[in-house]
């Protein structure tokens, strides 16, 4: 069940690389990320909320542990969005996204100090592979064309560690309850956070826009399917192996830019590519270790 549980994450951090083609598209019409965000999170809670009600009687649960580590994800989700927009305000996309994927090694540290996870070489020789295929996929080893403050800095590693924040509570909730019922909770709170924050009259402008289609579209793939893939998968997923292999996600979104969009890759771009796929499919295949 191992590998299904790590495929279905792939296939979940996928979407999101799509997701993120189609939020590009978006900002160069002119939308504000944090609608964007919004909707996404919008339309993915319809989508779990009708889920859920199909089968009410057995979706329904009164587990406090199981509301709170809902809710934390849900914040987690929302915070992850929010700095990884102000630290691309603050800095560059590319520091952005090398921050918000220090991810792994808040979830590793973590995981050691709650006594998850054993710390092995293994494990920390794949994160030193993932984060450096991130640097070289973003151009972030160039520091004479990146500026970046305090506030970028801060911004870009709580991205990260609201990152790994979801991804525990996501783990978490889904031991206790069903997806449909995780989801659903936390969604309703991502909501919440993120309605607190955005442009309402811009948000309900968007219903008589000609952009409604992709704004629907996001919503579906980038929450909708993907969520639902990722909160199976990692039923079956520790929560270390999970946030590794979520970062497929980058390398989505590049090449969805190279095909679609028109974005170009170099050489160096193209191998950091590669070194992210090649440690996401070593840590696949590896088996666990039996106890003894």
């Amino acid at each position: 069940m191992r590998s299904v549980g790590v495929s279905l994450v792939i296939c979940a951090a996928i979407f999101w690389g799509v997701s993120g083609g189609i939020a590009d598209i978006l900002m160069n019409k002119g939308w504000d990320p944090i609608v964007i965000s919004l909707y996404r999170g919008a339309v993915g809670f319809v989508c779990f909320f009708v889920w859920f009600l199909l089968r009410f009687k057995q979706n329904w649960t009164s587990s406090t542990r199981l509301y709170i580590w809902s809710l934390l994800a849900g914040v987690g989700v929302a915070g992850n969005f929010t700095f990884y927009f102000l630290t691309i305000q603050a800095s560059s996309v590319a520091v952005a996204a090398t921050l918000m994927y220090t991810a792994p090694v808040f979830v590793l540290i973590i995981s050691f100090l709650l006594k998850i996870e054993r710390s092995t070489w293994f494990k920390w020789g794949c994160i030193s592979g993932v984060l450096m295929g991130i640097i070289m996929l973003t151009g972030a080893y160039n520091a004479d064309s990146i500026s970046v403050g305090f506030l970028g800095v801060a911004s870009g590693l709580a991205a990260g560690l609201s990152y790994a924040l979801f991804i525990f509570g996501f783990k978490n909730a889904s031991s206790i309850g069903k997806p449909q019922t995780t989801l659903t909770i936390a969604f309703f709170a991502f909501c919440l956070v993120l309605l607190l924050i955005a442009d309402i009259d811009e948000a309900a402008s968007v219903a008589k826009s000609n952009d409604l289609g992709w704004f629907l579209l996001l919503g579906i793939l980038g929450a909708g399917i993907s969520f639902i893939f990722y909160v199976i998968g990692i039923q079956w997923t520790a929560p270390t192996t999970a946030s590794m292999v979520a970062m497929v996600e980058p390398v989505t979104a590049s090449l969805f830019g190279f095909l679609l969009i028109g974005d170009h890759l170099i050489i160096i771009q193209l191998l950091g590519m590669v070194l992210i796929l090649f440690t996401v499919i070593v840590l696949s295949v590896k088996k666990t270790p039996h106890p003894q």
